[in-house]
């Protein structure tokens, strides 16, 4: 079968999907080409940057399956797809501990001023005593706000850093350590940090908005590396302003790349930002790769289940 890959795929899961005796078209598209060319495939793999939108889908006549390597399939219109009984598939395990890495990577940015004390020394300055105020994630309280694979890779690293972990997510599932799942409210109120690993669901907006932050601990840290719009951004650079949230760590945004609006909150002297790079590390990708091409051969090829 014909399967189209627009944003790249580790050389292992190609050879994966080859020696299942498929053929491998590997090109990026714009929207209007790929609605176009969509019809000559019976499978296209895509990652962040290709939406999937229900006009690919409805001119994708020989389309048996689309899948995503990453975590959240919002780039694709899962509705039309299922509509039309085309399988959606992702890969929500493999990118879990790159995401978990880089959260915390957010976090002591924040807590020591990495990001400004960096830019500072490339200025020329040496900037001891401005940076000399950092904080430790030692005894520190961190609230999660969802505790699915990549929250629970987070927990695992904030509780070797001694930190107290509270966790808020409704359709939570047992683990095998230990941390305290509480309410979103006390969560709010008790945290040192906050990170939030939850889908962007437009019908219920933000999960952290201006309601929720005049609920935190003054000088929170807010970290998302989940989704753009999980975090009101509008609200967020009004506490940042107030002193209400001490520090930001921003790996996503509601517009990518950002729009120059945006550009006060990216620029703003306390916040650390990165541009959505959670699952982009080498052993991320390969393991994307190689995860989502078996899943695409057991679609593709029933008799391999």
């Amino acid at each position: 079968m014909n399967i189209l890959v627009t944003d790249g795929i580790s050389e292992e899961g190609a050879k994966i999907l080859t020696d299942a005796g498929h053929t491998v078209h590997q090109q990026s598209m714009k929207s209007d080409e790929l609605i176009v060319r969509i019809g000559e495939y019976d499978c296209i793999i895509v990652r962040s940057a290709t939406k999937v939108t229900r006009d690919v889908i409805d001119a994708g006549r020989r389309l048996k399956v689309i899948a995503r390597g990453g975590v959240g399939v919002d780039n694709i219109d899962v509705k039309q797809a299922e509509a039309r009984g085309i399988r959606v598939l992702n890969t929500p395990l493999a990118s879990a501990i790159s995401v978990a890495e880089l959260t915390i990577g957010h976090m002591l940015a924040v807590s020591r001023f990495l990001h400004e004390s960096s830019a500072a020394m490339r200025g020329g300055k040496w900037p001891k005593k401005e940076y000399s105020a950092g904080i430790e994630l030692y005894k520190k309280t961190l609230g999660i706000v969802g505790l699915g694979n990549i929250g629970k890779e987070v927990a695992r690293r904030a509780l070797g850093f001694g930190m107290t972990v509270l966790a808020y997510d409704p359709p939570f599932a047992p683990m095998d350590f230990i941390v305290e799942i509480t309410t979103k409210e006390r969560l709010l109120a008790n945290s040192d940090f906050i990170t939030l690993h939850v889908p962007f669901d437009p019908a219920q907006g933000p999960a952290i908005g201006r309601k929720e932050l005049a609920m935190v601990k003054k000088g929170v840290v807010i970290i998302n590396c989940s989704r753009g719009g999980v975090v009101d951004q509008d609200a967020l650079l009004e506490g940042l302003n107030a002193g209400t949230v001490g520090g930001a760590g921003l790996d996503v945004f509601t517009h990518e790349p950002p729009t120059p609006a945006e550009q006060a909150l990216i620029n703003h002297p306390r916040v650390s930002v990165s541009p959505h790079i959670g699952g982009s590390t080498v052993e991320a990708q390969q393991r994307v790769g190689a995860e989502i091409a078996l899943k695409v051969v057991k679609a593709l090829n029933p008799e391999r289940r």
